[in-house]
């Protein structure tokens, strides 16, 4: 299962002091992990309002359609973030989750750690793109531990997403 395999929903507003919709990914969000020169492994500032009623919480996502594998690579991936939040600083994709609410969980991102990923497409492999979104959930808990897998997670959102906020950045490696 991929991102592809979430329903249409309706959108809310989600903003960023890290990336502007459409633009380059910053060096900060690319991988020193994998080797891109001037990466940080630092996730996205983000802020977000508009969210429909019935909003129990939040999921937040960064996903790499592009990349060369069956159902693309999911770089990040954050559930059970309080209703009560409406924003996470830039770096709160750390290992260990110490900058996000208490509550929330990292998933293993397709690296196999909890965390954020930065942007790494393979050298001369063309644009990839990367769909940061904010999910709206009607619970405030998905039942998915840090353990859970990426299929797990569309397969619950699939079903408890009631609004998704989106920003697309890009990022290339020659």
């Amino acid at each position: 299962m991929s991102y592809a395999d979430l329903p249409q929903v309706p959108s809310f507003d989600v903003t960023s002091g890290s990336l502007k919709d459409g633009d380059a990914l910053s060096p900060a969000q690319t991988s020193k992990r994998f080797g891109v020169t001037g990466g940080k492994d630092e996730s996205p500032q983000l802020g977000w309002s508009g969210a429909p009623e019935g909003t129990k919480g939040y999921v937040v996502t960064v996903f790499d359609p592009d990349a060369p594998r069956a159902g693309g690579y999911w770089h990040w991936a954050v559930v059970n973030i309080p209703a009560t939040t409406n924003s996470l600083p830039a770096g709160a994709g750390v290992p260990g989750g110490a900058h996000l609410p208490a509550g929330a969980v990292q998933l293993k991102n397709d690296a196999g750690f909890p965390g954020y990923l930065g942007a790494a497409p393979p050298p001369g492999h063309g644009p990839h793109r990367y769909i940061v979104a904010v999910h709206a959930v009607d619970v405030a808990e998905l039942g998915l531990d840090a353990g859970a897998s990426t299929e797990a997670l569309v397969r619950t959102l699939a079903s408890h997403t009631l609004a998704r906020a989106v920003i697309t950045g890009h990022f290339e490696r020659r």
